[in-house]
């Protein structure tokens, strides 16, 4: 099947969470498409971010909002009458959640109804998208991947918050959704690395660090396993289910996005590929220092989705570091990072052909 980003052209697509990682790789994306692109986020500024130094801000209209206001999201919905809605604002990161549960629910589950009860009002839009996490499901520590139909029943906070904002989709789409007027989905994601991901207590970010800084990689759990993927394999999939929907609401569904088995890695053989692309001597240590619980082995059947789109992952997990890697050090040595990101797009695109 064929999906060519220059559907996007023209088309009015709202982002929330616009200033996150995978947010703004996708602002990237759908900018250098041709998008009008209104980005809905609480700007958070805590910490670097890539938002802020890709130079994307000029290309879109950028909007300081949280998504538990729900009035304010209505007016920003009722002034730009958007045709494509992507759900990504969130708090993403686990241990977070165990630290300010309140937080983590009151943004990630109110914040989805607020979003969907915004689509419902508006009648502009034809696609709807809600990200959520391959965390969803009740992990039980097999080792097969999980299936869309399988539970849904998020251990920590954050993974559980996003369950609940799975089965809001689901219960607005038989409710309010039926006519046809909006089509929606949403798309369960492995973990992603790639250029420019700052957070704290991910380990691509926290390998980067390490090297910038001379340090050894602090690694503090070298045996779980995760669907590893480079950040544009979703961010791609999210947009080809966004617009394959607007066409024909029979693509409408829950979708995984994982990579092939053979990229799914224990966190240990992750960071010994990353040292072999940074070089430098850089060596990492098995650290672990307690915490709270995280899933050891988790990943996903994407059998549905290459079946209904004939998808395939572009990168594997060699490539996707080579990839970090080369962005890293654009970035730490002062150079254009946003000529980077536009280049390993055009390289994405390429390898899919």
């Amino acid at each position: 099947m064929d999906f060519d980003l220059n559907f996007y052209k023209g088309k009015k697509v709202l982002l929330t969470g616009h200033t996150g990682f995978k947010g703004s790789w996708m602002s990237v994306m759908l900018a250098n498409a041709g998008a009008e692109v209104i980005g809905y986020s609480s700007c958070s500024k805590t910490r670097l971010r890539l938002f802020d130094i890709c130079g994307v801000e000029s290309q879109m209209t950028h909007i300081k909002g949280d998504v538990r206001d729900l009035e304010y999201l209505l007016e920003v919905f009722r002034i730009h009458q958007p045709g494509i809605v992507i759900h990504m604002a969130a708090q993403p990161i686990v241990r977070d959640s165990y630290k300010d549960p309140i937080r983590t629910y009151s943004t990630n589950v109110m914040g989805t109804v607020n979003v969907c009860e915004a689509v419902r009002r508006t009648s502009s839009v034809r696609s709807f998208l809600n990200v959520t996490t391959d965390k969803v499901y009740e992990n039980k520590e097999w080792e097969w991947g999980y299936r869309e139909n399988e539970p849904l029943d998020g251990y920590d906070p954050y993974s559980n918050s996003k369950s609940c904002a799975e089965l809001i989709t689901h219960s607005y789409k038989n409710s309010f959704f039926t006519d046809g007027r909006v089509a929606v989905s949403t798309a369960r994601a492995g973990n992603v690395i790639g250029g420019g991901d700052f957070a704290v207590d991910r380990i691509i970010p926290d390998c980067i660090r390490a090297a910038v800084n001379g340090e050894d990689i602090v690694v503090r759990n070298p045996y779980s396993t995760r669907p590893y993927q480079h950040v544009l394999e979703p961010v791609y999939v999210y947009l080809m289910i966004a617009a394959m929907q607007y066409q024909n609401r029979k693509y409408a569904s829950w979708y995984n996005v994982g990579p092939d088995d053979q990229d799914c890695f224990q966190t240990s053989a992750l960071v010994d590929l990353f040292v072999k692309y940074w070089g430098n001597d850089l060596k990492w240590i098995n650290k672990y220092t307690g915490g709270p619980h995280e899933a050891n082995f988790l990943k996903l059947d994407c059998s549905k989705l290459k079946g209904t789109f004939g998808w395939k992952p572009h990168w594997n997990l060699a490539t996707a570091i080579e990839k970090v890697v080369q962005w890293s050090k654009v970035w730490v040595s002062g150079e254009d990072v946003r000529f980077v990101m536009d280049m390993q797009i055009e390289e994405f695109l390429r390898a899919g052909e």
